[in-house]
C-alpha cells in the first residue's frame, strides 16, 4: 500500500484524505497541533512542526513514504518540496523553484528580473529600512508577510505615517520575520484566485474567478466571495495564461496543482500576484470540481504517489457559481448559537454547506481566513441572478450569537 504524508491538519485536508482512501492509499498527517481535525481521519499522525524540514524529512524517510503534499497549507509547501527532492518523490518543481514561489519577496524579484508586469516591490527584514525607500513607491502601498497565507498580517498604508504600524503587523505574521512592501494595485474588475493544473509543465486546466472582499470586515483584504466564471475580459485571461505558462517554463515546473492569484490593474495591465504549488484554501478545488467536472484533488493525490492521472483537460463552467466564506459581521464576536439561511435560498441555490463551527464555539472577528465559520457553495443560471441574490446575503444568512 502506498503511503502519502500530508502536512497540516485543517479541514481543507479532508477531501484529500477521502480521495486518497478511495485509492487505497495510507495517509499520514503531520503538524504540531494534535487536535486538528484532519488527524481524526488520517491513518497515522505525528506531532512535528511542518516548517522544520529536517525533522519532517527524517520521519518521512523512517516511514518510507511514497508522496508528500501540503494541500491548502502554505507553511508546509517548501518543506514538502524539500522532502520530495531529497527522497526523489514527485512534486510540482524543485526545492529552489518552490522557495522562490513561496517567498513573496523572492517571487516579486523573479518577476522583475524576467520582465513580467510587476508593481514596485521590495523585501525587508529590517523594520527601519523601508523608510529610506519612501520615494520608491507609488502610494498607497500594501504590506505583507513574505510567507503567510489567508491575508494574515496584511494591511494597507495610505501614507508613510501609517507604514510603521503596517510593518509591525506584517513582521508579526511572518514565520521568518521578513515582509514585503509593494504598490497597492487598484483592480480593473476583480482579483482572481483559482486552482490550475500542469502536466509535464504544460497548463492543462486553467480557470479564473472573481474574488470579492467584504469592505466592512475587520480585515477587508480577506476574500469573502469567490465566483466562477470570471468576468475578466478574455483578452486579459489569454495574456495571463500565456505569462503563467512562461513562468512555469522558466522555473522548470512539472506536474501538479497550483493556487494562482492574478488581477488586472486600472493601468490595464494583467498581473500575476501569487503562484503556490498547492491546492488553494476556501475549498476552491472542490467548487471547481462541481462547476467544471474536473477532479484536481484526486489527480494531485495520484501525482504525489506516482499513480497515473485521470482526465485533466480544459472544460467550460456549468452555470454561475459562488463560494461564500461565512464570517461574523463586522466587529462582532461571541458564542455561536446557530448558522442558517432562508429556506427559499437553500432549496433553490445552495449546493453545499460546510461549516467549521458548531453551537457553543467562540466566534471572532473576520481578521483572516482562519476566522471563517465555513463555506457555502451556490449555483445560479446566470451572473445577473447570482449578483442579485448574493448582494442580499445579509438578509437571508443568519449568524446568531450570544
Amino acid at each position: 500500500m502506498k503511503k502519502l504524508m500530508l502536512l497540516g491538519g485543517s479541514r481543507y485536508l479532508l477531501p484529500v484524505i477521502e480521495a486518497a482512501h478511495k485509492l487505497h492509499i495510507y495517509v499520514i498527517t503531520c503538524d504540531y497541533l494534535p487536535d486538528n481535525i484532519a488527524h481524526r481521519y488520517s491513518d497515522e499522525y505525528y506531532s512535528i512542526s511542518i516548517i522544520e524540514k529536517e525533522k519532517v524529512l527524517k520521519k518521512a524517510e523512517e516511514l518510507s513514504i511514497d508522496g508528500i503534499m501540503s494541500f491548502a497549507c502554505d507553511p508546509g509547501v517548501v518543506t514538502a518540496a524539500y522532502v520530495a527532492e531529497k527522497m526523489s518523490l514527485p512534486f510540482q518543481g524543485s526545492y529552489k523553484s518552490t522557495d522562490i514561489l513561496q517567498d513573496k519577496g523572492l517571487f516579486r524579484q523573479f518577476l522583475l528580473d524576467h520582465e513580467f508586469n510587476c508593481p514596485h516591490a521590495k523585501r525587508y527584514t529590517d523594520k527601519n529600512a523601508p523608510f529610506s525607500d519612501i520615494d520608491y513607491y507609488t502610494w498607497p502601498v500594501i504590506v505583507k508577510p513574505v510567507d503567510s497565507a489567508g491575508s494574515k498580517g496584511v494591511s494597507k498604508a495610505d501614507t508613510p505615517d501609517e507604514l510603521a504600524a503596517a510593518i509591525k503587523a506584517a513582521a508579526a505574521g511572518s514565520h521568518n520575520g521578513a515582509f514585503i512592501i509593494e504598490d497597492f494595485i487598484t483592480f480593473d474588475g476583480y482579483h482572481s484566485s483559482a486552482d490550475l493544473f500542469t502536466i509535464d509543465g504544460k497548463l492543462e486546466f486553467v480557470s479564473y474567478s472573481d474574488q470579492l472582499f467584504d469592505k466592512e470586515a475587520d480585515n477587508p483584504y480577506t476574500p469573502a466571495f469567490i465566483i466562477w466564471p470570471s468576468t475578466m475580459k478574455q483578452s486579459y485571461q489569454n495574456i495571463l495564461t500565456k505569462e503563467i505558462q512562461r513562468l512555469m517554463k522558466l522555473l522548470d515546473m512539472r506536474t501538479g496543482i497550483y493556487n494562482i492569484e492574478s488581477c488586472v490593474g486600472n493601468d490595464k495591465k494583467p498581473y500575476i500576484m501569487e503562484v503556490s504549488p498547492r491546492g488553494g484554501g476556501c475549498k476552491i478545488a472542490e467548487l471547481q470540481r462541481m462547476a467544471y467536472g474536473i477532479d484536481l484533488i484526486e489527480n494531485e493525490v495520484r501525482k504525489a504517489v506516482g499513480m497515473p492521472l485521470t482526465d485533466v483537460r480544459q472544460t467550460e463552467c456549468d452555470g454561475d457559481w459562488c463560494e461564500m466564506v461565512v464570517h461574523a459581521r463586522p466587529h462582532e464576536s461571541g458564542i455561536l448559537e446557530s448558522v442558517w439561511i432562508d429556506s427559499e435560498i437553500e432549496e433553490k441555490y445552495l449546493k453545499l454547506m460546510d461549516l467549521s463551527v458548531k453551537p457553543g464555539d467562540i466566534v471572532k472577528p473576520f481578521t483572516g481566513a482562519n476566522m471563517a465559520l465555513g463555506d457555502m457553495f451556490f449555483r445560479f443560471n446566470n451572473r445577473k441572478e447570482l449578483d442579485e441574490i448574493m448582494s442580499e446575503s445579509g438578509e437571508w444568512l443568519h449568524i446568531e450569537l450570544r
